[in-house]
């Protein structure tokens, strides 16, 4: 009876070990369902593209990720599924999702539907001088709006506390004000049709010209009076 015992106490130990090995190969197959795709080969423009478009957005504190799916939805024909980016660009599919939930709260891609396809599809915004517009005013409202808020706090601070040099309150106040002109004249421009803006650019240096020819006869008809 002892010997039958234990050979039933080894015959259980074994299938509980069989059973966490099938666990274990379960993950591992998970996993790389996860994070293992087939690219189909972009065509090398495309790619370049792609591939620049993500340095860029590293450089400009995007993530990586983020800029290479704005570019691949930029150059395509059609609407993408996440199925879809994530098989082009060799991502994971949860990679994917997150990505685009924060382009479309940056509002340079947007959810579309496909007649006779239930899934979600994505498209990116094709005009490029709203593109820009969106993304400038997306890093003004990251940046200089902070930045504004705290200058405007020092400033107020500073003309409060005896401690503060007067000469510090005059380079903290230059700089708020340099900012606020900044901020302002954007806001301006970020309101202009992309017609008269993008007439704007195209002087170029004309605009600089006039502003120095003005600006020198003010100040010829402030020394004549």
């Amino acid at each position: 009876m002892g010997g039958i015992s234990r050979k039933l106490r080894q015959t259980s130990a074994l299938q509980r070990c069989v059973r966490i090995d099938i666990r274990f190969m379960v993950s591992d197959i998970s996993v790389m369902t996860e994070i293992t795709v087939h690219r189909k080969p972009l065509p090398a423009a495309i790619e370049r593209f792609v591939l620049h478009w993500g340095e860029m957005g590293a450089v400009w504190s995007v993530n990586r990720s983020v800029a290479q799916i704005h570019a691949l939805l930029y150059v395509s024909d059609n609407p993408m599924t996440a199925e879809d980016i994530a098989e082009r660009l060799a991502m994971a599919r949860s990679n994917v999702s997150t990505s685009l939930r924060e382009l479309i709260g940056w509002g340079l891609i947007r959810r579309v539907h496909v007649m006779g396809d239930r899934r979600d599809h994505y498209e990116a915004e094709g005009d490029m001088f709203e593109m820009v517009r969106r993304i400038a005013l997306g890093r003004k409202a990251r940046e200089i709006d902070p930045t504004l808020g705290i200058l405007r706090a020092c400033v107020a601070d500073a003309k409060k506390d005896a401690r503060v040099p007067a000469s510090v309150r005059k380079r903290l106040s230059a700089m708020l004000e340099f900012t606020e002109t900044v901020d302002k004249s954007f806001g301006e421009i970020m309101q202009l049709p992309a017609p008269t803006l993008l007439a704007l650019l195209k002087m170029g240096g004309a605009v600089a010209r006039f502003a120095v020819g003005r600006g020198k006869r003010s100040a010829k008809r402030a020394r004549s009076a």
